[in-house]
């Protein structure tokens, strides 16, 4: 192994080498005293793992390992800095650098990083011995190359004859295996192998980013659902992760495959968007319907804004949560809409529940604002807006004084008016509620419902007037808020368990 410490200062390179002597690995160490000389070193002789300090003359570390990222693309770098260069070891980390160490170097943390280092290296050489032993370097490159769009007549001819002449013929539907995290990294040493044993058959793997990777299949099939099934399945079963997959229509076959694949890349990459509204689906399909946009467009996004606004505003958590859902119902499986779009509704949605929050909760709407509009999953936009909901029944439930107040003037209307027609809406508009909002507040103060507690006062005031009065049937009725004598007595008969009169006449017996 061939390692480059660059560093102005000859007693920091000492350390360096000194520091990984004491690693045990097996390499020549050579020093560069700035950004050119390592050029001129690296040009007589690459090396597999650079390290370099970022402030250095005639050419810093950040010059140096951009030039290096792109002229040996395969070595590894690590880069030192001080507390206050931390924006330049994050410029440097896009240009590919694998790791920083801050100085002065603490050697824990150089073992550390060294240890996690070589350990890629090692398996990246497992890659590399495997792929070579497979023979299909080029394959690889020229499979890459068609997916994302080079034309099959502009190949090279000297590759194209290092490639069989039925070359990609003979693939029968391509798979994209994605991922919402960094899954192709290290992981990717042992998929092939891993996934070919516990499938079963033989497949092409293409790694396209740390989160996606193709897979070219070669078997014939009716059953794409049960494809995609089987494997996620096997990534569960190897890796304990779950994949989202999305598969092609059956390709062409023959020489037609090596333009449909690009086709089908993008095609696939446009279906795997849906999985932000398909909160439960892992396998997509090409060329069958996806989500319910149909269903429900003629649910009003905006009327259901002004519900929710309303709801709000009467405490209605019942009504609040209802059409919620059937916001979300509106947006969850349907992909007519885009990711941004749907975004911008909900964020105006948490906008509105946490203008009705106390101060110290209005202090975290940024912060939720950004994780939405941060997040890939559409579950995850609900589980942010349901912390904000939760949030707001919570607040309005700690405000037992008001909710007293409320239930007080109800109970005083049902005493003074209970001869007259009532209902739950007419009472909820007496004080400003929604009626389920009422019914909910009222049943948690008193214990009843409203129609029970309307029922019992009535049934009270019938006993005492057939108690105490000689009046008729009918007109105790009337008096009790029952215009319909036979629907009173039924009423009586259920509550005391005999009828008004047979009531009566025991009384005076």
């Amino acid at each position: 192994m061939e390692i480059l410490i660059v560093d102005d200062e000859a007693i920091e390179r000492k350390g360096l080498a000194m520091l990984l002597k004491r690693e045990k690995i097996d390499a020549n160490i050579r020093e560069a005293g700035n950004g050119r000389q390592a050029l001129d070193k690296l040009e007589e002789k690459p090396a597999d793992l650079m390290l370099t300090d970022i402030k250095m003359p005639f050419m810093d570390g950040l010059e140096l390992t951009d030039i290096c990222s792109k002229k040996y693309p395969d070595m590894k770098m690590i880069i030192f800095s001080g507390y206050g260069e931390f924006e330049y070891a994050k410029k440097a980390m896009k240009s590919g650098v694998t790791n920083y160490i801050l100085k002065p170097v603490d050697p824990a943390e150089f073992h550390k990083t060294m240890e996690t280092v070589m350990k890629q290296m090692a398996e990246e050489q497992l890659e590399s011995e495997n792929r070579s032993a497979r023979g299909d370097f080029i394959f690889e490159h020229v499979l890459l190359s068609l997916v994302n769009g080079t034309d099959p007549d502009t190949i090279n001819a000297s590759v194209r004859n290092m490639l069989p002449e039925d070359f990609a013929w003979d693939y029968r539907y391509m798979v994209l295996v994605s991922f919402e995290h960094d899954f192709f990294g290290l992981g990717s040493v042992n998929f092939y192998e891993g996934m070919k044993k516990r499938l079963g058959y033989d497949f092409t793997y293409l790694n396209i980013d740390p989160m996606n990777s193709i897979v070219l299949l070669t078997i014939n099939t009716d059953d794409r659902q049960k494809l995609g099934k089987d494997i996620c399945d096997a990534v569960r079963a190897l890796y304990e992760h779950s994949p989202y997959v999305a598969i092609s229509e059956k390709l062409p076959g023959g020489r037609a495959n090596l333009r449909a694949l690009s086709r089908n890349y993008e095609e696939l990459e446009s279906l795997m968007e849906n999985r932000f509204y398909m909160l439960d689906t892992r396998v997509f399909l090409a060329g069958e319907d996806v989500g319910k946009e149909a269903d429900l467009s003629d649910i009003d996004s905006d009327l259901l804004m002004k519900q929710i606004r309303q709801d709000i505003n009467l405490k209605d958590m019942v009504g609040l949560r209802e059409h919620y859902e059937k916001l979300c119902d509106k947006y969850k499986k349907n992909t007519g809409f885009s990711q941004i779009y749907v975004k911008f509704v909900f964020s105006n949605l948490m906008k509105e529940i946490y203008d009705n929050l106390p101060k110290e909760n209005q202090d975290s709407l940024s912060e939720d604002v950004d994780r939405l509009y941060r997040t890939t999953d559409f579950s995850e936009v609900m589980n942010i807006l349901d912390r904000g909901i939760s949030l707001l029944e919570k607040n309005f439930e700690v405000n037992p004084q008001t909710a007293h107040k409320e239930i007080d003037t109800v109970k005083k209307y049902i005493y003074d008016n209970y001869d007259k027609e009532l209902s739950v809406d007419m009472l909820a508009e007496k004080v400003y509620l929604a009626p389920s909002y009422l019914s909910h507040i009222f049943k948690k103060e008193t214990g009843q419902n409203i129609s029970k507690f309307i029922k019992a006062l009535r049934m009270e005031k019938a006993k005492q007037l057939l108690e105490d009065t000689h009046e008729k049937i009918v007109n105790i009725s009337v008096s009790v808020g029952y215009p319909n004598v036979s629907y009173f007595c039924k009423s009586f008969r259920e509550y005391y368990g005999v009828s008004p009169q047979k009531y009566r006449d025991e009384e005076d017996a």
